[in-house]
């Protein structure tokens, strides 16, 4: 009997629900403090309604096969989608290479956390479109190794973080589970209940030869580092955020495309930008940063505006469907990540899971541009696009947008 697909995002977090165990379940739902980002995230998509062109001059506007693919950074994309940087810690034994082989598979790219459980250059041969995410952690010797180690395996790019800090990332959802520092007898014996709950979990690790051992080898200082989680998370939290001239002395070390994720305002990305930054990202760090940030989407506008075609504009937060892509590109990104659906889907299914998840959002962007009368996505604009007064605002000027023009 053949198997069938994971349909839609509700339905692979349903899945992962009964196939992890519960307190990695609540990781993986978890937030900064109450969550009120990470659920308004997703619930902003549905405030944005479309304004639909249901005819065209001459059949060739309309044609069967709608235009997905595109160029990011050198790379060729089958869709303007990315999969996002984010750790699979504890989900399944073949976390971060499954995820790989589902880009590739699906013809995009993976941008591969420092948080992550399998070692960049494994990950490097699933899929040779990948992107190093990093966290500024420890000294700049530190990080000099570990990009060079990123150049070495073959990163088309690199990514530095900037909406995680400290102070955010310290203050998890209030009754999240807590995270070993490290995996010893004691914290095996404390854990072992939770690990017998879910039997077929367990036994896919057992398969492998292994136990969930939360070390994050993409973080390592020096060869034959193997740094845990806790001990990562615990550096990142007493490591100074970095300043503008930190940015720029990082941009002078990597002779690649360089991506500067996590800005909020036109102001900061026009200075990333002047920085050399070839991409910014438009995220809050799916709301596990500061709690009762606005929704990306709502800054979008203001932000892709200010960079004003200098620069690529990619967006992270909220996304659960092609739809949800479609909007954000409308609304100005060139490129979508994806995070939180590409973790449930592997909690649900594995590689296949991803996949089907890509494959739903492909899907979804697709029949947007059928229902909305575009050819290509890059037909996309602001004024396929409705949504209440006072929704998109501009954190500069602490105004709403009168107008949703996205180009000067």
């Amino acid at each position: 009997m053949a198997r069938k697909p994971i349909e839609s995002f509700a339905e692979a977090q349903r899945f992962a629900q009964r196939r992890m165990p519960g307190p990695i379940y609540r990781a993986l739902i978890s937030g900064n403090e109450k969550g009120e980002t990470m659920r308004r995230n997703p619930e902003a998509f549905g405030q944005i309604g479309w304004l639909p062109r249901v005819a065209r001059e001459t059949p060739e506007e309309q044609p069967l096969v709608r235009e997905l693919e595109t160029t990011s950074l050198g790379m060729k994309l089958s869709m303007p989608v990315m999969v996002g940087p984010a750790g699979a810690q504890a989900i399944r034994p073949e976390a971060e290479v499954a995820v790989a082989h589902a880009a590739r598979e699906a013809g995009t790219a993976i941008g591969l956390s420092s948080f992550a459980t399998k070692p960049m250059e494994e990950v490097a041969a699933a899929n040779p479109n990948w992107l190093y995410q990093l966290y500024w952690t420890g000294t700049r010797d530190d990080i000099l190794y570990r990009i060079e180690r990123a150049k070495k395996a073959g990163a088309k790019a690199l990514i530095v973080t900037l909406d995680a800090t400290g102070g955010g990332l310290g203050r998890r959802d209030w009754g999240s589970p807590p995270i070993p520092s490290r995996i010893d007898l004691q914290s095996v014996l404390k854990f072992a209940p939770m690990a017998l709950s879910r039997p077929q979990w367990l036994a896919k690790y057992l398969a492998n030869g292994q136990i969930p051992d939360l070390t994050v080898p993409n973080s390592a200082n020096g060869p034959g580092d193997a740094p845990m989680f806790g001990q990562v998370y615990a550096e990142l939290m007493s490591t100074p955020v970095p300043t503008w001239n930190d940015v720029r002395w990082l941009r002078e070390q990597w002779d690649g495309p360089f991506v500067v994720k996590g800005l909020y305002r036109g102001e900061e990305a026009k200075r990333a930008v002047d920085i050399g930054a070839d991409a910014i990202v438009v995220s809050n760090h799916g709301g596990n940063n500061l709690d009762s940030t606005y929704p990306s989407i709502r800054v979008l506008p203001a932000v892709a505006r200010a960079v004003n075609g200098q620069a690529e504009v990619w967006f992270d937060g909220g996304i659960r469907r092609g739809m949800d892509v479609a909007k954000a590109l409308a609304l100005g990104a060139d490129i979508v990540l994806l995070g939180r659906l590409w973790i449930f889907g592997l909690a649900a299914g594995g590689q296949q899971g991803v996949e089907d998840m890509l494959n739903m959002v492909r899907d979804g962007l697709h029949w947007s541009l059928v229902g909305l009368g575009h050819r290509s996505f890059k037909d996309l604009n602001e004024d396929d696009i409705t949504a209440p007064d006072g929704f998109f605002l501009d954190p500069d000027t602490k105004s709403r947008l009168e107008s949703l023009e996205l180009r000067t």
